[in-house]
């Protein structure tokens, strides 16, 4: 297919599964009018502009055993930690002197009441030592209803749960088929957040083992079904303490895990063009301009680290993550730098809310 054929594509109303398949096929060399689209749609709709959320990565303690990750249940060769309420009242400081208007507490998935009374507790601080100025978003797995209603009410608006594949074949490839590992419940945790209120985000693996571009175009699609507000992917990195280490000979290279991330991400740019989207740091674990790349393909969130550098090597849940040794002084002053580079500016002191969400919430 030509240059021209391909425009004609990108300026359809509405891309469908075919055209999203063809789109992700596409080689490098003819990709640019890909990533050039989205760039000019996410400009035009949430502007240059990039949003920070803090990251505090609170526990790496775990009840499920999801067969990619290093925070899983049965792996002993994991240094256990949780951060001291010290350790946390450190990040929020932080998180308040460099200005980011938006922190983004994460954890490995646990459901005791103790656990979900203490995140409750560590979002009203949050609220207390910022004065209500930083807005929180939880990345903290499945819970009960009540259990989300009960953040939500103390001060948490954002929520990021991913699916992982919306395709239920290939989720049970990626997780245990068990009581801990539920499809259909992942979905509909999903569905709770959106109805007490919450910005939903959700997001995927790209490039995992058994994981065809078909299934890509259905995670697209599905996060516009659901309407989500943010949407969270990055390109699927081995473990080696993880069962699916062994089908790390059977995905694509580094390279072309990182430009099918690109396509992925431009692509849901194009479906979705005001939401929020996340530049993650796998992406410069990869590469070492993929956080640039990401923003310049639709991404307009970074997430610069706040986690106690001691503790950042053990939330592990793929190897050689990037900037695990920076100081949050060096992850700012290094953001700062990169994303000027690339004519975007940081927008501080702000929630960052999606454009999306607020338009259907007035």
């Amino acid at each position: 297919m030509s240059d021209k054929d391909i425009k004609t594509i990108l300026e359809k109303e509405e891309l469908n599964k075919a055209d999203l398949v063809f789109l992700l096929n596409l080689r490098e060399e003819k990709s640019q009018d890909l990533f050039d689209k989205a760039l000019d749609i996410k400009l035009r709709n949430v502007g240059n502009t990039i949003h920070l959320r803090g990251l505090i990565e609170y526990s790496n303690l775990c009840e499920k055993n999801c067969l990619y990750c290093g925070l899983r249940k049965k792996n002993e060769k994991k240094n256990i930690y949780t951060l001291t309420d010290k350790q946390i009242d450190n990040c929020i400081s932080e998180a308040i002197r460099l200005r980011y208007g938006s922190v983004a507490l994460q954890c490995g998935e646990q459901s005791s009441k103790e656990f979900t009374s203490k995140i409750t507790s560590i979002i009203k601080r949050i609220k207390e030592l910022s004065l209500g100025k930083i807005g929180i978003t939880l990345s903290c797995g499945e819970q009960k209803e009540e259990v989300y209603k009960e953040w939500f009410q103390a001060g948490a608006h954002r929520y990021l749960l991913r699916i992982e594949s919306s395709n239920k074949e290939l989720y049970y490839k990626i997780h245990p088929n068990d009581e801990k590992h539920s499809f259909k419940k992942r979905v509909a945790c999903i569905d709770n957040l959106k109805e007490i209120g919450y910005q939903v985000g959700t997001g995927i693996m790209v490039g995992l083992p058994f994981q065809t571009l078909e299934d890509l175009a259905e995670d697209i699609l599905f996060f516009k079904q659901k309407d989500v507000a943010m949407v969270g992917l990055g390109p699927f990195i081995p473990h080696q303490d993880t069962p699916l280490w062994k089908y790390k000979d059977q995905i694509h290279s580094d390279k072309e895990r990182m430009l099918l991330t690109l396509k992925t991400l431009a692509l849901v740019r194009i479906v979705m063009p005001k939401i929020n989207m996340v530049s993650a740091t796998a992406n410069q674990t990869l590469d070492p301009l993929g956080r640039e790349k990401a923003i310049m393909c639709g991404a307009n969130v970074v997430m610069p680290n706040l986690t106690p550098t001691i503790n950042r090597k053990d939330y592990a849940i793929y190897p050689n993550k990037a900037c695990v040794q920076d100081t949050p002084n060096q992850c700012a002053s290094c953001l700062e730098r990169r994303i000027k580079s690339i004519n975007h500016t940081i927008l501080y002191d702000q929630w960052g809310d999606s454009p999306a969400f607020l338009e259907k919430n007035k």
